[in-house]
């Protein structure tokens, strides 16, 4: 097989819409589906065909890569594409499922013949639109050669954790990671918040650990968005990190792991979204220190 493929892309949030634009720089022939079409639509300057329904956009392809909101998303789609779907086609399947969920999207892809990849990704706008993603992924090593163009096309790296990618190794990978990120997060922000509550300028806590171990570039980046207001655009949305966070916490129990920090941190991610942050990138969690909506 060449390199130049034919890729479907289910799901053109934030992330999807980034990777669609990356494979069709990279030469491939890139077909797109939206719940929202709306979404979808800008895609078409960018060379890639606007589905009017998953069965059309999976038709043919020889990539399928979803990146939608959840697992039973995930699911709901791929079986409105199954009219259009052949036995053999790789399936990359890169949204932030959970472990269970990745079980039952793996057992679909066996009942279809299809050639199942668990392959979620690590980072947030920037490095999806630059293609600088970190990919996760397993799945059986003689159908690599096949997807390795598209996830070269979307990541900077791939880190390869097996050869089932019904085991879910990649998605495991990806919670624990998720659970270090959205705690960084969430620490941040109460960080600020209490330095609000006490008077203190907060450039005065980047000083004194300026250049030390606990200096963290994540750490200012995050905590640049909160002081300059700049929420939205969102990286990474308070909502979906709420999401990810719950699939941490459901992940840990199952395994006998209690883990307090991210529940808690679901918990103020669900706070910042009643107050109506939902869809602000995820350093928003800092407005859940207040009963009220806070001003910098």
């Amino acid at each position: 097989m060449t390199d130049q493929l034919t890729v479907s892309v289910l799901g053109t949030g934030i992330m999807g819409a980034a990777m669609a634009r990356n494979l069709a720089r990279a030469g491939h022939a890139v077909r797109v589906w939206n719940r929202s079409r709306a979404k979808a639509e800008p895609l078409a300057a960018d060379g890639a065909h606007v589905a009017g329904s998953p069965e059309e956009a999976v038709r043919g392809a020889d990539v399928v890569l979803t990146m939608l909101y959840d697992g039973p998303a995930a699911l709901d789609v791929m079986r409105r594409a199954e009219p259009g779907l052949r036995p053999g086609t790789v399936w990359a399947q890169s949204t932030t499922a959970g472990v269970d969920a990745v079980a039952d999207l793996a057992a679909y892809a066996h009942e279809r013949g299809l050639v199942f990849f668990d392959a979620p990704v690590l980072g947030t706008r920037q490095p999806a639109e630059a293609g600088q993603l970190l990919v996760l992924a397993a799945g059986p090593g003689e159908a690599r050669d096949t997807v390795t163009p598209v996830f070269d096309a979307v990541g900077s790296r791939t880190v390869w954790t097996g050869e089932d990618g019904a085991a879910g190794s990649a998605t495991r990978l990806k919670l624990v990671a998720n659970s270090w990120v959205l705690a960084v997060t969430n620490a941040g922000g109460e960080t600020l918040s209490l330095a609000k509550a006490l008077g203190v300028d907060p450039d005065t806590f980047f000083d004194a650990i300026a250049g030390g171990p606990l200096d963290m570039g994540y750490l200012r980046a995050k905590a640049g968005l909160i002081r300059d207001g700049a929420l939205r655009p969102a990286q990474f949305a308070v909502a979906t990190a709420e999401k990810d966070a719950r699939l941490i916490v459901e992940a840990g129990e199952a395994n006998g792991v209690r883990l307090d920090l991210a529940a808690a941190g679901a918990e103020r991610f669900a706070r910042a979204a009643a107050q109506g942050h939902g869809d602000e990138d995820m350093a928003a969690a800092y407005f859940a220190s207040f009963e009220e909506k806070a001003s910098d």
